[in-house]
């Protein structure tokens, strides 16, 4: 099932994708009648407490940094107000001269969990969801954290909607494509810790609560994108993903007054 976040009739709501109509999953709202795709206003899928997110987890992307394969999962924390939906611009922040791509599966919690065994993760996950763990390279090799490299606004695009109906996330083929022409291409087969062993792993560390965000890692092929470019994100059974990037416009500071 493909489920997308709309607004419809004054209202925020979960509805499930059925051809050019969707059926209000919040039964609350009383909307029980399809309602037609060109009358909602579609926004991010996930607005999630937290963001946590993989880094390393495959070889390729450890080798062209490198870096030494990690040997338990290393993680990391996104702002929510890095999400963006597709067809929304990753905006380029003046702070950074390099603002790379870094096409990931994501997952999409949808039950409450602390220390999950990693037998019973399948119970807790509401769907699956491309996604761009988009990074200023510059700054993050100069600050040696994350925070600010992965955390400016749009940094982290996400959708076209959550699929709820992905047998194995393990065997999963991934490509990021930049203006057209294939610049990651991998399978989440080649993970160096799965879906749902990070899932497991970040439960033991906090509590995880419907609507929170797993992003899993990237494959080797990342690169810098630069204003006017495309970026999308493609996972076969899960979507296509697709942002334009442009450059944050300045605010024009007004003339001080004539004394």
């Amino acid at each position: 099932m493909r489920v997308l976040r709309v607004v419809y009739a004054g209202h925020t709501f979960y509805a499930a994708l059925q051809g050019d109509s969707l059926q209000c999953l919040n039964k609350h709202l009383g909307l029980t009648e399809p309602i037609a795709l060109k009358d909602v206003t579609v926004v991010p899928p996930v607005m999630p407490t937290k963001i946590v997110c993989a880094g390393l987890n495959y070889k390729g992307h450890a080798a062209e940094l490198g870096m030494d394969l990690p040997v338990e999962p290393l993680i990391f924390l996104k702002p929510p107000t890095t999400i963006i939906g597709t067809g929304q611009d990753v905006v380029l922040p003046p702070e950074s001269s390099r603002v790379d791509y870094e096409g990931e599966l994501g997952v999409v919690i949808g039950k409450t969990g602390r220390r999950i065994p990693e037998r019973k993760v399948a119970e807790h996950v509401f769907g699956y969801v491309c996604a761009n763990d988009v990074t200023a390279r510059d700054l993050q090799q100069r600050d040696g954290l994350f925070a600010r490299a992965k955390g400016f606004d749009t940094f982290c695009p996400v959708g076209p909607w959550i699929e709820t109906q992905v047998p194995d996330p393990s065997t999963l083929g991934l490509r990021t494509l930049l203006n057209s022409e294939v610049q990651q291409e991998d399978s989440t087969a080649n993970m160096i810790f799965s879906p749902f062993e990070l899932i497991s792993f970040v439960s033991c560390i906090m509590t995880l609560h419907p609507g929170d965000l797993i992003l899993t890692g990237t494959p080797a092929g990342i690169g810098a994108m630069e204003n006017g470019d495309e970026v999308r994100v493609e996972i076969d059974g899960v979507g296509v993903l697709i942002n334009s990037v442009s450059s944050e416009q300045q605010p024009t500071q007004a003339p001080s007054a004539v004394q």
